[in-house]
């Protein structure tokens, strides 16, 4: 089945085992409601790794019942960070969650050597998936939010993870376009003569799983009437799946117009590491995080 809508996730999930969420510093109502609802949904079983008066004490001023959740006490965000990686290693869980805790100290557990979840020359890379109202398929694409300027072969990393999760969502032959400044093949600008790599090392099998076109600019990506307008022959262009952009700065405007602008849904997973973790922005909505539970649940 692929899936075409945001909320189709929850009914592949049903009918499977649960996957054990571990969410670090969960101490926030956003983040303790959409584990709540994913647990009363019957998709997940959920762990709260904070202080546990503080947990329970948004558990009564939103009326939940704390003992639908497993709690481990922990006192500061640092700390359950940690300890949150380490039921994951020990086996306790099936994958990660952040709650309100910075993205760096997040990460810092992810990323530490002794103690974290890393294999060796593993690449973490973020990768959303979208519902945007004015496409009329969802859009994976990445990085927004870990790798400011991916190098060649850290996009060649993201780009495999970009068909991976398009495979998990049903998406057999997913269409990845390389998102550039131009549609010709610049040497001088990198994200240009990358691209084109890219999709040569695609075509070549490098890549396998996907069509891969680039350099494209965004408007190619998104609308056939461009392509058509160029002279640019693509089935990629128009019907794109899946979006690398060439760097952090392009990736966030572009998820952050799709919330602020356009109204749009999404979710996010960090991968690359040993288990899907999940990574939202503090201030995305319950509804976003429950989602971003749901793809790392598939994944997982």
């Amino acid at each position: 089945m692929q899936i075409s809508k945001l909320d189709e996730m929850f009914e592949i999930l049903k009918p499977r085992p649960n996957k054990r969420l571990v969410a670090a510093w969960a101490v926030d109502a956003h983040t303790i409601c959409a584990v709540h609802q994913a647990v009363e949904m019957d998709l997940i079983e959920g762990i709260l790794v904070g202080d546990e008066a503080l947990i329970k004490k948004v558990c009564a001023e939103e009326g939940i019942d704390p003992s639908c959740f497993r709690i481990v006490q922990v006192d500061n965000d640092l700390s359950a960070a940690a300890k949150a990686v380490d039921m994951i290693n020990a086996g306790e869980g099936d994958f990660l969650m952040k709650g309100l805790l910075s993205t760096d100290r997040y990460m810092r557990a992810i990323l530490n050597k002794e103690k974290g979840l890393m294999d060796k020359g593993a690449i973490l890379s973020h990768v959303t998936v979208a519902e945007v109202p004015t496409y009329h398929k969802l859009l994976i694409f990445g990085d927004v939010a870990i790798i400011p300027l991916p190098d060649l072969a850290q996009k060649v990393a993201i780009t495999n993870y970009l068909i991976r999760v398009a495979h998990f969502l049903g998406i057999e032959k997913p269409k990845v376009g390389i998102q550039a400044a131009s549609e010709q093949t610049l040497p001088k600008i990198p994200s240009c003569a990358e691209g084109a790599l890219i999709a040569k090392m695609a075509q070549r099998g490098q890549i396998k799983g996907a069509v891969v076109e680039g350099p494209l600019g965004f408007d190619l990506i998104v609308d056939s009437e461009s392509a058509r307008i160029k002279g640019i022959k693509s089935e990629v262009c128009g019907d794109a799946d899946c979006i690398l952009f060439p760097n952090i700065e392009a990736g966030n405007t572009f998820y952050k117009s799709i919330v602020k602008l356009m109204k749009g849904e999404l979710c996010a997973i960090v991968m690359g590491a040993r288990v899907p973790c999940v990574l939202t922005s503090r201030g995305d909505s319950e509804q976003s995080k429950l989602y971003s539970i749901a793809l790392a649940a598939l994944l997982a």
